[in-house]
């Protein structure tokens, strides 16, 4: 039998083929980017890993917390906080009452170590994958020429949706609604934020929705912070990123009440940061062999979702497979 192949080395797609590995299915992952990891990003900067992409996942799910127990266990996951700061934008310096919720989960190596961690064993190939195809003959699928038993699409939809043509009933199952963002990541000398903060959402500005202390996150106290843009700013610097660093950086400095500017600063784009609308359902396995999972399979998108997506899509490939 062929290989399922995998296309994006997300948490969805490598806990898709994990659970068809562990069932016994031939799997391949193929993913264009450098390191595995997707939106659970890391950038190095100095030496300093700082999370990029998702701010820290929340466990729920017994199937997802024996997986979160194992990584603490082998100091690759740590506790971080339940609670955040919620600060006004329209007014520096004030603060609303802070919000408690579930604990918040971090990794001193940045959250791309788990997907590395998960992938560990998998057979992995970096490559920019450019169509999925079937043979009209025999009905065999291929992903850029190479054969497979089944094709699972772990990505943003709109990804998706270039990787099919409209022969594949499954496309029909993609949307188009993400919402972009940016990650401004700054390094000082030192820390000269108010102890005790970890992080905050950001309410009526029209440049930050969310900062997080990435010291503290990672649990170093490294004097770093990552900051990430609203909808509007991303969407309106999509073209050329560095062009909202002044902004971002200007809103962060007076939130905080930070004096003087950093030693080094970067912003990242994504442009598609996250889905807009959810599902019901945590993944799509459609009769024409492809499968769909992701984040935006969920009721409310998030690490522990996406996780869980690509779980049960590969029970249920591999069961179908047999």
């Amino acid at each position: 039998m062929d290989p399922v192949i995998v296309v994006g080395g997300g948490i969805s797609g490598v806990a898709c083929a994990r659970a068809l590995t562990d069932a016994g299915v031939e799997v391949t992952v193929l993913d264009r980017g450098r390191r595995l990891g997707g939106r659970m990003a890391v950038r190095t900067v100095d030496g300093h890993p700082v999370d990029t992409g998702a701010s820290y996942f929340t466990v729920s799910d017994d199937r997802f917390a024996a997986v979160v127990r194992d990584w603490q266990a082998r100091g690759l996951a740590r506790e971080w906080t339940d609670t955040f700061d919620v600060f006004d934008g329209s007014a520096p310096g004030q603060r609303g009452e802070p919000k408690q919720g579930s604990m918040r989960w971090a990794s001193p190596g940045g959250l791309r170590c788990l997907v590395e961690d998960l992938a560990e064993g998998l057979v992995t190939d970096r490559v920019a994958v450019e169509a999925v195809t079937r043979d009209e003959r025999t009905g065999i699928l291929s992903v850029d020429g190479r054969p497979a038993a089944a094709v699972v699409l772990a990505m943003p939809d709109p990804q998706a949706r270039r990787l099919l043509d409209a022969s594949f009933a499954s496309r029909a199952q993609l949307v188009d609604d993400y919402a972009p963002t940016m990650a401004l990541l700054a390094g000082w000398e030192l820390r000269s934020w108010s102890a005790g903060f970890d992080g905050a959402f950001v309410n009526g500005d029209p440049h930050l929705t969310w900062v997080a202390d990435d010291g503290a996150r990672r649990g170093d106290g490294a004097p770093v912070l990552v900051a990430h843009a609203t909808e509007g700013l991303a969407a309106q610097h999509l073209d050329e990123p560095a062009a909202a660093e002044p902004a971002m950086l200007g809103a962060l400095t007076e939130l905080l009440g930070i004096e003087g500017p950093p030693l080094w600063s970067r912003v990242h784009r994504w442009s598609l940061a996250h889905p807009v609308g959810t599902r019901e359902r945590t993944h799509h396995l459609g009769d024409d062999g492809i499968g769909l999972c992701g984040d935006s399979w969920a009721s409310k998108p998030r690490v522990e979702a996406a996780w869980l997506s690509g779980a049960e899509l590969g029970a249920a490939l591999a069961a179908r497979l047999g």
